[in-house]
């Protein structure tokens, strides 16, 4: 018995001494899911709960941007042409980070050792370690301490069984590390990290989640079919059971793909659903507002007016609902809807007092409904009532002053828009707006410079044709209204003067002027009872000030660096700069001679000035339409040109610019314009051009007409330039909008230089350069016209026809080193295929035999050959 008890206690020994593999227990208990939420991922929630907090409060709408964004969360230096965002409510876990238009910031961790230690910051996992570091050395953001938090939960709590994710918050430390990641802009980590919840979480209750910010990322990266895959698949997919939060985030995404992807009228109806679903008032606001921006968009304005509406009921903020009103005034139809009713409901807003910071945004919705119902005086009365008002939104205001100058833009009156489109440059904030004002202040500018000029000009050239006494009485009427002037501005300065205080006639004991700094009412006070020293406190201050800032720097836009930024120049400023105007008054401005001996007399100077004015002119009307499309005015001003007989060139240019300017739009001034050319300037380039002005749309060559240009090539090569001459004229009559028309003018000014002589030729050029200036033809015509005119020399003859020497009269002029490289380069363009001819060293002469150059040679001109039309 003793035997076999040893025997057993040795068996069990070596047993027990025997080295085993233990089987590795689960944690996926309820331990392990509190152990992960209360030791790692409730930080990195809490982290993005804050991150979120401070980004929507730091969030300002741009509401005029084509669309406002529906949550508030995201940094626009990611996606600035986004429109969806976190909320408030993105706090919560299942809430959505998402895109946005409007400004907001980035917070920054103050004390991110409250969240995450070095050694966390360093264990990110992936390709983010480098990232990590640098951010632990500069400080970490709230973001990059979720994501490290999220990855560190998983790494310390992870329970993967057979491919299976047995711990349940695992799939909260993803989504957190999913929406970090997409919020920081790392969508394709942020799809890794739903890729893993996919594969190894597969049956999760909670998974349509993942697949909306599968959806939502895939947006982001501009693959919008990719995203509608998922979104219709949410939908359409009988196992997945959506429920209301995840509808809620669903539809807000998906209506964000639709309006990038173009597909404005999805995402107007997704919207609906949207708010619906969504039970905030401020989200709903936001949603309606969205929505009706897309449907004014479409212009389908009724339905875009109840939608702002809904926005107006459920806003939270005085600014949105205003911003709302101005949106429902916007949607007015002036034949549809009641104008009464339209202004009473805005006049009973405005008179609340909720709203008396921002009378001056209800006015001008007030005159943008006036404006559509066509009532112009009324609209006007409104936007100067807006103006007077105190400024509220920048923006608003330089919409008011842009409103007042479309009023005199319609009206022609350029300069007067111009000085309002000023104004609202100096106080807008929208930049595209801005820079559409910008570039059209521009033109008004260059329109402004040459309209004083010519004021200028006429005025001088004016007084010039005056007697002495005619003068001197002219000048003396001018002197009695600058005396009344300065008289009503004086007596207005002390009526103000005397209103605050200022009475300069009173240097008593009691006048505010006697040096008494105790008593309120002293000099060093201003004349502000109570004491105040304050500067801005008295109201004649500020004028002056603004009168010294505007003398000393100029009329400056309120922006970072102002003093470095360019200086603005108004249309004030360019009329006292044109018109000679100076901001302090001359001594002798009471004195008829001081104005008198200042006119010119001499008839130079004189025909120098109705130069300037003339051109000024001819460039004014051409303003008019390439600037503004007003053909009217641009004829008119132009007609005007031509009354007051300019010289020949600029005569010309008129006229050749009336002809094209009306040509296809009022043939009857079209017609007038040619009858002068062609009876004034019958012999140039111009009257050939409105004998017969070129359509330049060209079809494809056909073969034949390619068969035609060979044969005119051929009788060219062979000297043969009548008949040469004479195919050319059919095949152009024959095949006007042929591709090789220019070709055929081209190959024709050569046959003219050989049989007509050179001044023929550049004639023909010239009006190759009207018609088909940007061909190559045409450019080929342009430079040859550079050389040949330089060789054009007037040949004088006597009554019987004999030439007169012109050697004594004009010393022939040496060409320089420039002109001579120009020369050279220009024959081997010309002469690359022609057949051992060489042109000589004076450049490409008179293509004929009879023709007289300055050198006495001739010259064989190479015209294009059918070869080279092929290329």
């Amino acid at each position: 018995m003793r035997k076999y008890l040893l025997i057993i206690l040795a068996v069990v020994s070596i047993l027990a001494c025997n080295p085993r593999n233990k089987k590795k227990k689960t944690k996926s208990g309820p331990i392990n899911r509190f152990m992960t939420y209360h030791n790692t991922l409730f930080n990195s929630k809490e982290a993005l709960a804050a991150e979120m907090e401070s980004r929507d409060k730091a969030h300002v709408d741009n509401f005029y941007d084509p669309y406002i964004s529906v949550y508030t969360t995201e940094d626009v230096a990611q996606e600035t042409n986004s429109f969806s965002g976190g909320s408030n409510s993105a706090m919560q876990s299942d809430m959505p980070i998402s895109p946005v238009r409007g400004a907001s910031r980035s917070s920054r961790n103050a004390a991110s050792s409250n969240f995450v230690d070095s050694q966390t910051m360093s264990s990110v996992g992936g390709g983010n370690n480098s990232q990590s570091g640098n951010a632990n050395k500069k400080g970490a953001t709230i973001l990059e301490i979720t994501e490290a938090k999220a990855s560190k939960a998983i790494t310390k709590y992870s329970v993967l069984v057979n491919g299976v994710e047995k711990n349940k918050k695992i799939f909260d430390a993803y989504i957190l590390l999913a929406k970090a990641r997409m919020y920081q802009g790392k969508h394709l980590e942020s799809l890794d990290a739903l890729t893993y919840l996919f594969n190894t979480m597969s049956k999760d209750k909670r998974l349509p989640l993942a697949h909306i910010y599968k959806a939502a990322n895939y947006t982001k990266l501009k693959e919008y079919y990719r995203a509608d895959e998922v979104f219709k698949n949410l939908e359409e997919n009988p196992k997945i059971k959506l429920k209301k939060e995840h509808l809620r985030i669903m539809k807000v995404y998906q209506a964000d793909n639709f309006l990038k992807w173009g597909k404005k009228e999805l995402a107007a109806e997704v919207l609906e659903d949207a708010f619906t679903y969504n039970k905030d008032r401020r989200t709903k606001s936001r949603i309606a507002f969205l929505r009706g921006q897309i449907l004014s968009n479409l212009n389908r304005k009724d339905e875009a007016r109840e939608s702002f509406a809904a926005a107006y009921k459920y806003a939270n903020s005085y600014e949105f609902e205003v911003k709302s009103q101005i949106e429902i005034a916007k949607t007015f139809d002036g034949k549809a809807d009641s104008y009464e009713e339209a202004m009473a409901y805005l006049a009973n807003i405005a008179k609340k007092g909720t709203y008396a910071s921002r009378k001056n945004e209800l006015f001008y919705a007030s005159g943008l409904v006036a404006t559509s119902a066509a009532k112009d005086s009324i609209a006007d009365s409104f936007f100067r009532k807006a103006l007077k008002e105190k400024q509220s939104d920048p923006q608003i205001r330089g919409l008011t002053y842009s409103e007042i100058a479309k009023k005199y833009f319609a009206k022609d009156d350029y300069l007067t828009a111009g000085v309002y489109y000023d104004s609202a440059l100096a106080v807008m904030t929208y930049l595209p707006e801005k820079e559409r004002l910008t570039s059209l202040t521009a033109n008004i500018k260059k329109l402004s410079k040459n309209y004083y000029v010519i004021k200028k000009n006429d005025s001088i050239l004016n007084l010039a044709k005056m007697s002495p006494d005619q003068q001197r009485d002219y000048f003396s009427k001018y002197i009695e209204k600058i005396k009344a002037k300065e008289e009503a501005a004086e007596l207005e300065q002390r009526r103000a003067d005397r209103s605050k205080g200022f009475d300069n006639n009173d240097y008593n004991a009691n006048s505010i002027f006697a040096n008494n700094s105790s008593d309120a009412n002293s000099f060093q006070n201003f004349g502000i009872t109570g004491g105040s020293t304050f500067y801005f406190a008295n109201s004649n201050n500020i004028p002056r000030g603004e009168n010294a800032f505007r003398q000393t720097w100029g009329n400056r836009t309120l922006s970072d660096n102002w003093r470095y930024s360019a200086k603005t120049t108004t249309i004030e400023e360019l009329k006292n700069e044109a018109l000679g105007l100076a901001n302090a008054p001359d001594p002798r401005r009471l004195e008829p001679e001081f104005y008198i001996e200042q006119i010119p007399t001499s008839r130079e100077v004189l025909g120098t000035l109705k130069k300037e004015r003339d051109t000024a002119s001819l460039g004014m009307g051409r303003m008019y339409e390439s600037f503004f499309g007003n053909t009217k005015l641009a004829t008119k001003t132009l007609f005007d040109l031509v009354e007051v007989k300019p010289d020949e060139e600029t005569d010309l240019q008129a006229l050749y610019n009336i002809f094209v300017f009306n040509y296809e739009k009022s043939p009857a001034d079209a017609e007038k314009a040619k009858q002068l050319i062609l009876e004034k300037y019958p012999y140039t380039s111009y009257a050939e051009y409105v004998k017969n002005p070129k359509n330049k749309d060209f079809n494809k060559s056909t073969a034949d007409v390619e068969k035609l240009y060979a044969d005119a090539y051929k009788l060219y090569e062979t000297e043969k330039f009548a008949e040469s001459s004479a195919i050319i004229e059919k095949a152009i009559a024959d095949n006007p909008k042929d591709a090789l028309v220019p070709k055929f003018y081209l190959l024709n000014a050569y046959n003219a230089g050989k049989n007509a002589g050179k001044e023929i030729m550049i004639l023909q050029l010239e009006q190759i350069v009207l018609n088909y200036a940007k061909t190559p033809e045409g450019l080929k015509a342009k430079e040859l016209l550079k050389y040949l005119k330089s060789d054009v020399k007037l040949e004088l003859t006597d009554e019987s026809g004999n030439a007169i020497s012109q050697n004594a009269q004009q010393p022939q002029q040496q060409p320089n080193a420039e002109e001579l490289e120009r020369a050279k380069q220009l024959r081997q363009d010309l002469d690359q295929n022609e057949r051992g001819a060489m042109a000589p060293s004076t450049g490409p002469g008179i293509p004929g035999a009879s023709a007289k150059m300055d050198g006495g040679s001739l010259q064989k001109v190479q015209a294009i050959s059918p070869e080279k039309i092929k290329k």
